[in-house]
């Protein structure tokens, strides 16, 4: 009797002991989660079922089969073994019989299957005197939240290392949006918007809202897991399904003509800072020209990916300059102290014949990569929901792998990551560990609201743990610019910036995919975090950013640099500054120390173009004015071959006091690279052209195209045939 005491005992230990907790992720077949799957021990009512990510958890043991379930897929059959881990990818169910087609795919009967909906009739929709469909539904369905101001999300404050499962937690933030959610809010996990179905055609909240109220049939709302099982993985946060009345011809061809514009102009929520361009100013009454400089390139790169994916581009998107930066020019490195030459030339306007076109060049120092000091760098990725995609979080992931490949043992590099909250998951490691930093990327997967002051925080405080001094201490801040929680207006990340940049931490900010880019968040953050706005459309931009120009990217050699333009009344009658119209400082900044400016990075060039109109010429551009009163203005014939006078002032990367340079030009033309000049005029005419200039003087792209073909030159990199092939996609 004893014996067999002991014998149960050992048996009941030992099943207990195979006992042990299964986890994982079951998706589709387009690998997006399957919420609401069933898990269920076979043989056994024990189960259990998948959250809104497609994650479930459930004891088993050893031997035992999982059985996977959800309506519309075939049950999937899995054997627990070793491993802890079992994802499912879950294959469509063949055999469905009692089927719809719809122009959204297979939909079975509703009175077929069982779910959570709610219909609004067209009685209801009458009662209501909001004229607004999306408001109306507000009060008449369980589980609808109608957000028209702000929306609230939950996110984390630790600065702990965390895996990207954990990247949750309690602290308030707001984002400014329009949305419709069903069954609370999913901000914590990825998009909260539910799916909008009008007459069987996937259609915008926009199209939504613009509907009469009056000519809707009525108004079906389907939450939880039917969504998915209705219109796919799709609608996983609920459809609201609208049918219109068929009769009313005007209402179909209004529905029509509002649908085909979503989808001819791929409606975004994409965000571009609006500016005026630059107009003529009259030289006597406003000598100085004053700005600051600009090395980005984001611009030229975002407007290079609409025209390649064939949308239409944005006027806001074009920045002149950053068109012109983008391209290197075969100017002089620097021979004395300064970080950088100078160069000035003059010649006819290409495309005005009764100006002229000054070039201003700016080459930075070129420094061995040897040379560098130790870089203390910190990546900081969004890994937000809104980053899913190979054109987001998976470029994201190449490219950081080509700039790994690029480090030096002596270098160092950490990973914070931000969603629902920010979080740690490489500590401080070697650039002579590249596989550490690789994998450590590869793990990264998206998913969650976008705490994106969060993560600059901690980022921040990472980055001055582990401060180089005399090295180059910089946060690469890599997303799509779409911060919704915590500190998310271009104001409340300016002054975080402003306060973070005294920590001697410059900021690279790296611009990624589309449809929801926030291009003025990314160009706010780095012009005040000491640092320069990129744009990563393919692995081609990946390889010039961090292959060729490392330096430039990573390395600056003078800071807060800014140029002053003092032209001579007596030969110049008014000028304008081609671009640069968010770089404009006051004239008083010029020598201001405490102002920001640009930076510059090692081997980099910068070009400012103005267009000129000289004495006596007649222009289209001059308006008469009226004589002043009390103030009489007078030209000196003591500078009378002077064209103009250009002052220079900048520091060094750990400077507080600015150095001054100055260069002057004179009235005759001077050209030191013809093929150069022709190019940044052909890029500049383009951008001019884009934006829809008045100062064009009715070119076309033809002309660009042969301007640009003068100055293509050796090209040994192609950048400046692919800029003629741009242009011909556009012609």
């Amino acid at each position: 009797m004893k014996t067999l005491t002991i014998l149960l005992i050992l048996v009941t230990t030992l099943s207990f002991a195979q006992e042990k907790t299964i986890s994982g992720k079951v998706v589709d077949e387009t690998n997006m989660p399957l919420p609401g799957a069933t898990v269920v021990i076979k043989g056994t009512t024990t189960g259990t079922s998948t959250d809104f990510d497609g994650l479930y958890s459930i004891k088993a043991n050893l031997g035992d089969v999982l059985v996977f379930s959800y309506v519309g897929y075939a049950d999937q059959e899995n054997t627990v073994g070793v491993s802890s881990t079992i994802n499912v990818l879950m294959a469509l169910d063949n055999s469905l019989e009692c089927v719809v087609v719809t122009a959204l795919g297979v939909k079975r009967k509703p009175n077929n299957i069982r779910y959570s909906g709610h219909v609004v009739k067209s009685s209801q929709m009458k009662q209501s005197r909001n004229p607004n469909v999306v408001n109306q539904l507000a009060g008449k369905i369980s589980g609808l939240k109608i957000s028209n101001d702000r929306r609230r999300y939950q996110s984390n404050k630790t600065g702990k290392k965390l895996s990207n499962s954990k990247i949750v937690g309690v602290k308030n933030g707001v984002n400014k949006s329009t949305n419709i959610i069903l069954r609370g809010n999913r901000s914590l996990t990825g998009t909260n918007k539910a799916l909008i179905v009008i007459d069987g055609v996937v259609a915008s909240e926009e199209i939504l809202k613009k509907l009469n109220p009056k000519s809707i049939k009525g108004v079906n709302v389907l939450k939880g897991a039917t969504g998915s099982v209705l219109y796919g993985s799709s609608a996983s946060n609920g459809v609201i399904v609208v049918s219109t009345k068929q009769n009313n011809k005007k209402l179909k061809r209004e529905l029509d003509s509002l649908i085909k514009k979503y989808e001819r102009e791929e409606v975004s929520d994409e965000s571009y800072s609006e500016f005026q361009e630059n107009n003529f100013e009259r030289t006597h009454l406003s000598p100085l020209s004053t700005f600051s400089i600009d090395v980005d390139k984001a611009s030229y790169a975002n407007v290079r990916r609409m025209i390649n994916n064939g949308q239409k581009v944005h006027p806001d998107a074009i920045k002149i300059e950053e068109f012109i930066n983008y391209f290197e020019y075969n100017y002089p490195q620097p021979e004395k102290s300064h970080p950088f030459s100078i160069t000035t030339e003059v010649n006819p306007t290409p495309w005005n014949k009764q100006t002229k076109l000054v070039r201003i060049g700016l080459q930075g120092k070129t420094i061995a990569q040897d040379e560098f000091p130790a870089s203390n760098l910190v990546f900081l990725i969004d890994v937000s929901g809104s980053m899913g995609g190979t054109s987001k979080l998976g470029l994201l992931k190449k490219a950081f792998k080509f700039l790994t490949n690029q480090l030096r043992e002596k270098d160092t590099v950490s990973i914070v990551v931000y969603a629902g909250a920010a979080g740690v998951v490489l500590e401080p490691t070697s650039g002579s560990d590249k596989q550490k930093i690789m994998e450590a990327l590869d793990n990264l997967e998206s998913g969650g609201s976008t705490a994106g002051g969060e993560g600059i925080e901690l980022a921040y405080k990472i980055a001055q743990d582990n401060f180089v001094v005399k090295g180059n201490n910089r946060i690469i801040l890599a997303t799509d610019g779409d911060f919704n929680v915590g500190a998310s207006s271009d104001k409340d990340m300016e002054k975080l910036i402003e306060e973070k940049r005294k920590s001697g931490v410059f900021l690279t900010c790296l611009g990624f995919g589309y449809g929801n880019y926030k291009d003025s968040k990314l160009e706010t953050l780095a012009d005040k975090g000491n640092g320069n706005h990129g744009y990563i459309d393919n692995m081609q931009e990946a390889q010039k950013m961090f292959g060729k120009e490392f330096g430039g990217t990573l390395y600056t050699i003078a800071k807060d640099v800014k140029i002053q333009v003092e032209f001579n009344p007596a030969i110049v009658d008014a000028y304008r500054l081609v671009g640069y119209e968010n770089r404009l400082l006051n004239d008083e900044d010029f020598i201001d120390d405490t102002k920001d400016a640009g930076e510059l990075g090692s081997g980099h060039t910068v070009t400012a173009l103005y267009e000129i109109i000289l004495k006596g010429t007649e222009s289209d551009y001059l308006k008469e004015i009226p004589e002043l009163k009390y103030t009489k203005t007078s030209s000196s014939n003591s500078f009378s071959r002077e064209l103009l006078t250009v002052k220079f002032r900048y520091k060094k990367p750990d400077g507080k006091k600015s150095i001054e340079i100055v260069k002057t030009a004179g009235n005759e033309n001077v050209i030191h690279n013809i093929k150069d000049f022709n190019f940044s005029s052909a890029v500049a005419l383009l951008g001019m052209q884009l934006r829809n200039s008045k100062y064009t003087s009715k070119t076309n792209y033809n002309d660009v195209i042969s301007l640009a073909e003068k100055g293509r030159g050796i090209d040994k990199d192609g950048y400046r045939a692919e800029f003629i092939r741009l242009v011909k996609t556009l012609q």
